[in-house]
Protein backbone atom coordinates (compact mmCIF):
# COMPACT_ATOMS: atom_id res chain seq x y z
CA UNK A 1 0.00 0.00 0.00
CA UNK A 2 2.79 2.42 0.70
CA UNK A 3 4.74 1.45 -2.30
CA UNK A 4 1.02 2.70 -4.68
CA UNK A 5 0.39 5.58 -2.26
CA UNK A 6 4.41 6.71 -3.08
CA UNK A 7 3.98 5.66 -7.44
CA UNK A 8 0.86 8.04 -7.05
CA UNK A 9 2.42 11.11 -5.16
CA UNK A 10 5.32 10.83 -7.62
CA UNK A 11 3.42 10.65 -10.50
CA UNK A 12 1.02 13.56 -8.99
CA UNK A 13 4.60 16.08 -8.38
CA UNK A 14 5.86 15.08 -11.48
CA UNK A 15 2.22 15.86 -13.49
CA UNK A 16 2.07 19.05 -11.58
CA UNK A 17 5.84 19.89 -12.31
CA UNK A 18 5.45 19.18 -16.42
CA UNK A 19 2.63 20.79 -16.44
CA UNK A 20 3.88 24.34 -14.48
CA UNK A 21 6.71 23.86 -17.03
CA UNK A 22 4.53 24.04 -20.37
CA UNK A 23 2.62 26.48 -18.54
CA UNK A 24 5.14 29.12 -18.33
CA UNK A 25 6.17 31.06 -21.46
CA UNK A 26 7.71 34.26 -21.07
CA UNK A 27 6.43 35.56 -24.72
CA UNK A 28 8.19 38.57 -26.27
CA UNK A 29 8.22 40.60 -29.26
CA UNK A 30 10.70 42.37 -30.57
CA UNK A 31 10.62 44.57 -34.55
CA UNK A 32 13.24 44.33 -36.34
CA UNK A 33 13.90 46.75 -39.24
CA UNK A 34 15.45 44.43 -42.15
CA UNK A 35 16.69 45.58 -45.60
CA UNK A 36 13.40 43.56 -47.57
CA UNK A 37 12.73 44.80 -51.14
CA UNK A 38 10.24 42.11 -52.09
CA UNK A 39 7.83 39.06 -51.72
CA UNK A 40 10.68 36.58 -52.31
CA UNK A 41 12.50 38.64 -49.06
CA UNK A 42 9.49 38.10 -47.63
CA UNK A 43 9.14 34.30 -48.29
CA UNK A 44 13.23 33.87 -46.94
CA UNK A 45 12.30 34.74 -43.65
CA UNK A 46 9.52 32.79 -43.26
CA UNK A 47 10.50 29.68 -44.93
CA UNK A 48 13.73 30.16 -42.02
CA UNK A 49 13.06 32.21 -39.27
CA UNK A 50 10.01 30.68 -38.92
CA UNK A 51 11.58 27.52 -37.59
CA UNK A 52 14.04 28.68 -35.40
CA UNK A 53 13.95 28.11 -31.65
CA UNK A 54 11.59 30.10 -29.61
CA UNK A 55 9.88 31.43 -32.46
CA UNK A 56 5.97 31.19 -31.79
CA UNK A 57 5.03 34.31 -34.92
CA UNK A 58 6.01 36.38 -37.44
CA UNK A 59 4.92 39.26 -39.35
CA UNK A 60 6.58 40.96 -42.01
CA UNK A 61 5.79 44.31 -43.79
CA UNK A 62 7.56 45.14 -46.96
CA UNK A 63 6.28 48.66 -46.86
CA UNK A 64 7.76 49.52 -43.72
CA UNK A 65 10.62 47.17 -43.61
CA UNK A 66 10.24 45.38 -40.57
CA UNK A 67 9.83 42.08 -39.20
CA UNK A 68 7.40 41.68 -36.30
CA UNK A 69 8.70 38.69 -33.83
CA UNK A 70 6.94 36.89 -31.17
CA UNK A 71 9.17 34.62 -29.63
CA UNK A 72 9.48 32.65 -25.75
CA UNK A 73 12.52 34.12 -23.97
CA UNK A 74 13.14 31.31 -22.36
CA UNK A 75 14.23 29.76 -25.47
CA UNK A 76 15.80 32.12 -27.25
CA UNK A 77 16.51 36.43 -27.42
CA UNK A 78 17.49 39.10 -29.83
CA UNK A 79 20.49 38.75 -30.46
CA UNK A 80 20.69 34.80 -31.53
CA UNK A 81 17.17 36.25 -33.54
CA UNK A 82 19.95 38.46 -35.07
CA UNK A 83 22.43 36.12 -35.74
CA UNK A 84 19.36 33.98 -37.52
CA UNK A 85 18.40 37.05 -39.60
CA UNK A 86 22.81 37.60 -40.64
CA UNK A 87 22.50 33.77 -41.59
CA UNK A 88 20.47 34.37 -44.46
CA UNK A 89 21.89 37.54 -45.66
CA UNK A 90 19.12 39.55 -44.05
CA UNK A 91 20.57 42.18 -41.15
CA UNK A 92 18.13 42.55 -38.63
CA UNK A 93 18.70 45.75 -36.44
CA UNK A 94 16.60 47.10 -33.54
CA UNK A 95 16.62 50.59 -35.45
CA UNK A 96 15.64 51.88 -38.81
CA UNK A 97 17.95 51.00 -41.66
CA UNK A 98 18.77 54.69 -43.07
CA UNK A 99 19.20 55.16 -46.69
CA UNK A 100 22.52 56.74 -47.24
CA UNK A 101 22.00 60.56 -47.64
CA UNK A 102 24.76 63.24 -49.01
CA UNK A 103 25.75 65.54 -46.87
CA UNK A 104 26.70 69.19 -47.93
CA UNK A 105 30.40 68.15 -46.56
CA UNK A 106 30.25 65.25 -49.29
CA UNK A 107 30.26 67.51 -51.86
CA UNK A 108 32.57 70.22 -50.74
CA UNK A 109 36.19 70.68 -51.39
CA UNK A 110 38.11 70.52 -48.11
CA UNK A 111 41.45 71.32 -49.54
CA UNK A 112 42.92 74.42 -48.75
CA UNK A 113 44.38 76.34 -51.77
CA UNK A 114 46.83 79.12 -50.82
Amino acid sequence: MKRLLFILFTICTFGTFCTSVYAKTDKQTVTFYVDLHCQACIDKIYKNIAYEKGVKDLKCDLKTKTVVVTYDAAKTDVPTLQKAFAAINKPASLKPVEEHKESDDDHNDHHHHQ
